[in-house]
C-alpha cells in the first residue's frame, strides 16, 4: 500500500480518536501525530515517505565520508612520521574515500536515518526525555530490518504506544499514547488487507494475516507461511 494511503488512513483514525474517545481533546496536533505514526512501520522500506523525510541528510552522507578521508590523509601526511602508523593512516583514508565514492541508494538512506536517529537519541539524553531517546533508537534500528518484519508486529506497536505514553507523562499532553498507538495499528491493519499480509506475532510464529491468494471476492483471511 502506498504511503499516501497509509497517511490518509492514519489521519482519519486520528480524527476518529479525537471525536469518539471520551476524555481525549480534539487536537490537530494529535491527529497529525496519528498520521505520522501510520507511516512509522515503513521506516524499513527504502521508498517509504517517512524514510525519505527523516533521511534528509542522506545527500550529505557521501560527502561526509569524502571529507573525513581527505582530512585523515592530510593529518597523516603532515603529522605522522614514516612508519606503520603513517601507512595505516593512508590506508584508512583510502578506505573512507572508497566507501564514500561507492555508497549510493539504500545504504546511504540507512546511514542517514541512523544519523538522524542517533542525533534524536542524544537529544533525548541531554533533555532527559526517555521517550525521545527511545524514538531515536527506533528510527536508528528500523531501516536495518527487512520490510514487513519486526516493525510490522504487535511488539513494535506496543513499543511505539509506550513511547507515546512516556511522552504523555513528560509533556502533559493527554492522549499522545492513544493517537500514536491507533495510528500505528491503522498501518498494520491496512497491510493485513493485502495479499502479502502481516506477521503480527513474529518471531514467535510465522502466522500471517492476509487476503487469500485466490477467489473472485477478496476477503480478509488467515494463512500459514
Amino acid at each position: 500500500m502506498r504511503g499516501s494511503s497509509h497517511l490518509a488512513i492514519g489521519l482519519i483514525t486520528g480524527v476518529a480518536v479525537a471525536y469518539l474517545v471520551p476524555g481525549i481533546p480534539v487536537s490537530p496536533a494529535g491527529i497529525a501525530l496519528a498520521g505520522f505514526s501510520s507511516l512509522a512501520p515503513d521506516l524499513d522500506h527504502p521508498g517509504s515517505r517517512l524514510s525519505k523525510r527523516l533521511g534528509f541528510t542522506q545527500q550529505y552522507v557521501r560527502w561526509a565520508f569524502v571529507v573525513v578521508a581527505a582530512g585523515l590523509a592530510l593529518y597523516t601526511h603532515f603529522q605522522l612520521p614514516p612508519g606503520p602508523d603513517r601507512r595505516m593512516g593512508f590506508t584508512a583514508a583510502l578506505a573512507f574515500g572508497l566507501i564514500g565514492a561507492a555508497m549510493q541508494g539504500d545504504s546511504t538512506r540507512k546511514l542517514a536515518l541512523l544519523f538522524t536517529g542517533l542525533s534524536t537519541l542524544v537529544a533525548g539524553l541531554y533533555t532527559e526525555f526517555v521517550w525521545l531517546s527511545m524514538l531515536g533508537l527506533f528510527v536508528s534500528v528500523a531501516p536495518f530490518t527487512s520490510h514487513r518484519s519486526w516493525t510490522h508486529t504487535i511488539w513494535a506497536t506496543a513499543l511505539w504506544t509506550y513511547i507515546g505514553h512516556l511522552a504523555d507523562r513528560s509533556l502533559g499532553w493527554h492522549g499522545v499514547a492513544l493517537f500514536a498507538g491507533s495510528g500505528y495499528v491503522s498501518h498494520l491493519l491496512a497491510d493485513t488487507l493485502t495479499k502479502a499480509g502481516v506477521k503480527w506475532f513474529m518471531p514467535l510464529t510465522d502466522f500471517t494475516l492476509k487476503l487469500p491468494s485466490s477467489g473472485r471476492v477478496p476477503k480478509a483471511g488467515i494463512s500459514w507461511k
